[in-house]
């Protein structure tokens, strides 16, 4: 017998497409919700504390006071707050404060933008033409992308941002003669290693540093190279994956959903042809790219976050749409339908955010801070900054945001450091590391959850392919942290 058909025959796709898409393993919806009880449990058993707030001018916010943690009186969620917490993790309830409002209203402008460039036909014509040219170079797309992707996330911070690229891009990878899970991980693996190795990114590293008291600058020189070596060993990682499905379609790890994500993705282009644009066409994509041209300009040097993204992919769908004489009807079904497609995205981001909130709600946090506080006491240098690392990796769970966990842990562990004799710029290169590694699996962060859900990508499926690159990665990491403990 074949041992290699043995082993990947039940992973092969069957005569039904639609099947193909559905999964064993529960959905992202019911493995947030789970996780919402999960910490509405923790609630009840992890006792109520909090640090003192001071305002850090620097941070622009407040942030712990070292040596002020109290025990405070417990609010434990109940059933009710569980069945509040998706909608909290939109909005507050009481105050009306926004939550994850603007990231999931932004996804359903994007799911409009895209359901209009697909009616003016522009995407998939672009598409075929594009892989007949670089028939038999479509590899080196994987390290030039993944590339463009850590920069944006080295310099400032891109996460959500990615989510606007997922729908194009997979469907480009897909008829390259690859599957759905290269195209998540050229974005997802690519933008989440420039975090990792934040170099000048403000939502990381410059509040870290400013909560832990030092310039960003600081340590910048170990962080480049984590950028650099994590990006090497990603890309490889990912191209030797890419190529060995090209070759062999079955050792997908989701080649039961072939057949599916193809009818999906390429609406039943499966044949690659040399196809010619037309010039309204043309002007079109030229739109499509500027969009996101003015996005990341927008992002990066204006200040601009969801609703000004989201105001950009309304208006250009609307100018597209009046170039591509689509007429009234058709563009308004056409952004409709596509809002509808992406729905379920702007719900799992919902769910992700209510499980923070919980933990928020339930004052458990600053009592896990305080715990790693005490337990980092009086260690070496290696076993400090090695235990620093683990430490924010389970923090990282809890709180998958970059600059909330900044501001949570670096005003109380950074300190720590001076009395490990470690530098104050590793505690924040560890932080950094870890909660970049972590988000690369992290089914809290809504960047991970709701990229998986555009690309069709089930979590197990997912954690399959990732898991040897995360051991590779903490390894790596944690060689580059331990020779900075001695420098």
């Amino acid at each position: 017998m074949d041992r290699r058909r043995h082993v990947t025959d039940e992973n092969l796709p069957s005569s039904n497409p639609e099947e193909d898409l559905a999964t064993r393993f529960p959905t992202a919806y019911t493995i947030l919700f789970l996780l919402i009880i999960l910490v509405a449990a923790l609630t009840w058993i992890i006792p109520a504390g909090q640090y003192d707030r001071s305002m850090n001018e620097e941070v622009g916010r407040e942030v712990a006071v070292p040596g002020t943690y109290q025990t405070v009186d417990p609010n434990p969620q109940g059933f009710v707050d569980v069945m509040l917490a998706p909608t909290a993790g939109f909005y507050d309830p009481d105050s009306y404060a926004a939550n994850a409002i603007d990231v999931a209203l932004f996804i359903l402008f994007l799911g409009g933008f895209l359901g209009v460039m697909n009616a003016t036909g522009a995407i998939d014509t672009g598409i075929r033409s594009a892989m007949h040219r670089l028939e038999g170079r479509e590899i080196w797309m994987i390290p030039i992308l993944m590339t463009l992707f850590a920069l944006g996330g080295t310099t400032y911070g891109m996460a959500e941002e990615t989510l606007a690229f997922y729908a194009i891009l997979i469907p480009v990878i897909i008829s390259a003669g690859y599957d759905a899970v290269t195209g998540v991980a050229i974005i997802l693996v690519g933008a989440g290693i420039g975090v990792l190795g934040s170099t000048i990114n403000p939502f990381a590293t410059v509040i870290a540093a400013n909560a832990a008291e030092i310039p960003f600058t600081d340590g910048i020189v170990l962080r480049f190279v984590l950028l650099v070596g994590g990006l090497i060993i990603c890309a490889a990682y990912v191209m030797r994956y890419a190529h060995r499905v090209k070759a062999d379609p079955s050792r997908s790890v989701v080649a039961k959903q072939r057949d599916a994500h193809r009818k999906l993705f390429l609406k039943g282009h499966d044949e690659l042809e040399d196809f010619e644009l037309t010039g309204t066409q043309k002007i079109a994509l030229i739109i499509f790219a500027l969009t996101f041209i003015v996005m990341i300009w927008g992002v990066s040097s204006q200040g601009w976050w969801m609703a000004r993204m989201g105001a950009l992919f309304f208006g250009a769908a609307i100018v597209i749409g009046i170039i591509a004489r689509l007429g009234e009807k058709k563009l308004t079904s056409s952004f409709v339908d596509g809002a509808r497609d992406l729905l379920g995205v702007a719900l799992v981001v919902g769910l992700a955010r209510g499980i923070v909130v919980i933990m928020e709600q339930g004052m458990i946090a600053d009592t896990i801070l305080h715990s790693a506080e005490t337990t980092l006491g009086g260690l070496p240098e290696l076993a400090f900054i090695n235990l620093m690392f683990w430490i924010e990796v389970g923090m990282s769970f809890f709180v998958p945001s970059s600059s909330g966990l900044a501001v949570l842990s670096m005003p109380i562990l950074a300190p720590l450091a001076d009395f490990a004799n470690v530098g104050r710029d590793l505690v924040v290169t560890a932080y950094q590391s870890a909660n970049g590694l972590v988000n690369l699996i992290n089914p809290t962060f809504a960047v991970v959850v709701g990229g998986l859900a555009i690309g069709r990508v089930s979590y197990d499926r997912w954690l399959a392919f990732i898991w040897p690159l995360l051991l590779i990665l903490t390894v790596f990491i944690s060689v580059v942290i331990s020779i900075g403990a001695f420098l």
